[in-house]
């Protein structure tokens, strides 16, 4: 059997993050005909106790805890000119060294994000045929944090999106393939490095339907009899932090009459915690099981306003057959009706109409259609399949 080595900086379970759930269902879709062996790094020592999990799937799971904290100083420390704080924050020598040694009998070396690429790229050469899957350009993230952020940040994270694109474009070219999780990122990064235009594809991300099927049966989480909207996702993730903020601070309060705002989702900061003390917003922390609030919300909200790739906390909501009410930004990348398999509203008092709209009754139909589009295109083995035509081809 072929040797795929996977090189993660995520642990990839429980499959509550983005990347954890793309990098899951890779290697679940892949395990039929490789011999895998992961490995990946540990922000969360609770991640740990999922290793039967991966070890199903994968020949050999090799994980490596890092601590946040320790990793930031250490990059600030190794912080050099042209060189993204980045890389620095993901590297562990005790994976590098794990990774050395089995490149070497590896036919494909598959690079989990750019963040990972000098785990294979400053090895000598093999003959692993390498592929990278950067999912969203990350050095464009930044550069839009940046717009955002007061002095010093703004300085920092405007040299971290030049740095990380320069070695972006180098990770690109010396690789057989990059991956994006849309057609539209994997075009944009073509714009911004033509010379590897001709290596750049897209493989989406999907949703289990089985798992998010309407058709489950849950015990309502919420107390009392109330009009829901629900959030759904990380919140140490800032894009995320950020929508909720503005939904609890400039949204909610346009809406007659209020309805409950409930924040689901591991790690909340102190300033969503702090968005508990407005009326009727509540942040549950880290849930066993996200489906009950999504069951039993009248609305899914996602008002993002920072977001690249597809928003896995739409395509959930739509499987679960919930109503769902997504920015621009969220909505990119999914190939859904606007206003017919969901609203997408531009604006806070937009968003407001659309979320009033669907508590009031004015789109009975909507959550049983967004299912329908999700079950259309969003299967996790069809769009799993332009990567096996990828493989197929290299």
């Amino acid at each position: 059997m072929r040797e795929l080595l996977f090189v993660s900086h995520r642990f990839p379970y429980p499959l509550n993050k983005g990347e954890k759930i793309r990098a899951y269902h890779l290697l679940r879709h892949l395990a039929p005909g490789w011999r895998i062996r992961l490995g990946c790094l540990v922000e969360d020592p609770d991640d740990l106790a999922h290793l039967p999990v991966l070890r199903e799937i994968c020949a050999e799971v090799a994980a490596f805890r890092i601590d946040k904290r320790v990793q930031k100083l250490k990059a600030l420390a190794r912080a050099r000119p042209g060189r993204p704080l980045m890389l620095d924050y993901y590297r562990d020598p005790g994976l590098g060294r794990w990774v050395a040694e089995r490149l070497p009998a590896a036919d494909v070396a598959y690079i989990f994000s750019a963040a990972m690429a000098p785990y294979v790229l400053d090895r000598p050469a093999s003959r692993a045929l390498r592929l990278l899957d950067m999912q969203d350009i990350d050095s464009e993230k930044w550069t839009r944090y940046a717009a955002d952020a007061a002095w010093p940040m703004r300085a920092v994270w405007a040299r971290e999106g030049r740095t990380l694109l320069a070695y972006e474009r180098r990770a690109a070219a010396a690789c057989a393939a990059t991956f994006f999780v849309t057609k539209a990122e994997a075009s944009r990064f073509a714009e911004l490095a033509p010379e590897v235009a001709d290596r750049l594809d897209y493989v989406e991300c999907g949703v289990d339907l089985g798992f998010f099927s309407p058709g489950h049966v849950f015990a309502s989480p919420y107390p009392g009899p109330a009009r829901r909207a629900v959030f759904t996702g990380n919140m140490d993730y800032w894009p995320n932090a950020d929508a909720v903020a503005w939904f609890a601070t400039e949204i909610l309060p346009r809406i007659a009459p209020r309805p409950e705002f409930w924040i689901v989702g591991a790690n909340p900061g102190p300033e969503t915690r702090r968005l508990a003390e407005l009326p009727g917003v509540h942040v549950t922390g880290r849930v066993a099981d996200v489906r009950p609030y999504l069951a039993h919300a009248d609305v899914s909200v996602s008002p993002l306003r920072i977001a690249r790739g597809i928003q896995n906390k739409v395509l959930e909501a739509m499987a679960a057959g919930r109503p769902v009410v997504a920015s621009p930004g969220a909505f990119q990348g999914i190939r859904a009706r606007p206003g017919q398999d969901l609203l997408v509203a531009d604006g806070a008092a937009a968003m407001a109409e659309a979320v009033g709209a669907v508590l009031s009754g004015a789109h009975p139909g909507l959550g049983a259609a967004g299912r329908a589009a999700v079950e259309a295109g969003y299967a996790w083995p069809a769009v799993l399949g332009r990567l096996d035509a990828a493989l197929a081809r290299l």
